[in-house]
């Protein structure tokens, strides 16, 4: 007889133990789903622009979007204007894990992945809103990919505008114009080699510095954007201004990878979705920008216009022919972008 009590004793337990766990997991709970969905953020983000220019602005929207999406818990610090040191001290203080994000040019990280130097494709995109669409594409996601190894998260990509061609005396109207001239062209290997190609000598000056070597002739104009253009108020040094919109600008958005892989995944995808709204800011308000950005450099004295692509076509070719025996990655994006 004691051993029928006890036994039903147990079940008794047993069946309470049961319906308690039941309890806990139905959906009336008043307990998180995830206990580190209140953990808190103070994100540090750098990068190298102005806080005019429009990756600033992007930093900005990103800091917003983290900030609203997340109730607060995500807060951002931004450090515009290389105040952190070159992109190179940023990307290594990215991988130590003291700095949380970057938006680094893609010039840059193609010295470290050069997979990155795809986007440097003479002519890939008539536009801003197709290089924009780009981001998208399984290749553009499996160059980000190639950073996996190096301790950081490639998340996405910002445009700023397309490169155009600054010249202060010599008016360039076609490649061969540039035979002689020195030009200031980020020293990215794709981005030298289309102008050498051309006749130029290319000088890798650090961006403080170009102002300067314009105005003391130094060197005979630069590769930039309409955007930098006008922030760095280069237009007080050049009078011409051919928009060629020849390449793409886009900086790489990094993340430390361990920080990233440390969150919960409601919170990675807080972080990707904040990313992706700020890439799109970005991007449309950049293109709508571009006549108004004209008509400031006019406004200014410079003499703006536009040469025709089709004279590119040579430079285009060897371009291709280089740079997609380089990396299978580069001949892949060459491939699914090229017309």
């Amino acid at each position: 007889m004691r051993k029928v009590v006890k036994s039903v004793s147990l079940l008794v337990i047993a069946l309470m133990v049961i319906l308690s766990a039941a309890c806990s997991n139905d959906g009336g709970s008043s307990e998180p789903a995830n206990a580190d969905s209140d953990k808190t953020y103070n994100f540090k983000l750098a990068h190298i622009t102005p806080p005019s220019h429009m990756w600033h602005k992007a930093a900005e929207k990103f800091a917003e979007e983290l900030d609203e999406r997340s109730d607060g818990r995500m807060q951002m610090e931004i450090y515009p204007s290389s105040q952190l040191g070159t992109e190179a001290d940023m990307v290594e203080q990215i991988s130590a894990g003291s700095v949380d994000f970057g938006f680094i040019t893609a010039a840059y990280m193609s010295s470290r992945s050069p997979s990155f130097a795809a986007w440097f494709t003479p002519y890939a995109f008539k536009d801003l809103k197709e290089a924009n669409e780009a981001r998208d594409s399984e290749i553009a996601k499996k160059i980000l990919g190639t950073l996996d190894e190096q301790g950081m998260v490639g998340l996405d990509y910002f445009f700023a505008g397309q490169r155009v061609m600054l010249s202060k005396d010599k008016k360039i109207e076609k490649p061969g114009d540039m035979d002689g001239l020195k030009l200031r062209v980020t020293p990215s290997p794709p981005m030298q080699d289309f102008y050498t190609s051309m006749g130029a000598s290319t000088e890798g000056l650090p961006l403080p510095e170009v102002y300067s070597a314009v105005q003391t002739g130094v060197i005979d104009g630069m590769d930039m954007d309409l955007d930098a253009t006008i922030t760095n108020k280069y237009f007080e040094v050049v009078k011409y201004g051919a928009v060629t919109n020849h390449m793409v600008w886009p900086a790489v958005a990094i993340v430390n990878k361990k920080t990233f892989e440390g969150m919960p995944e409601a919170d990675q995808k807080i972080i990707q979705e904040a990313i992706a709204a700020a890439a799109e800011y970005a991007v449309l308000t950049r293109a709508g920008q571009e006549e108004e950005f004209k008509q400031t450099l006019k406004d200014e004295g410079m003499e703006i216009y536009e040469i025709d692509s089709s004279l590119f076509d040579p430079y285009k070719k060897q371009f291709d022919e280089k740079y997609g025996k380089k990396d299978p990655l580069i001949q892949e994006f060459i491939d699914t972008f090229r017309d």
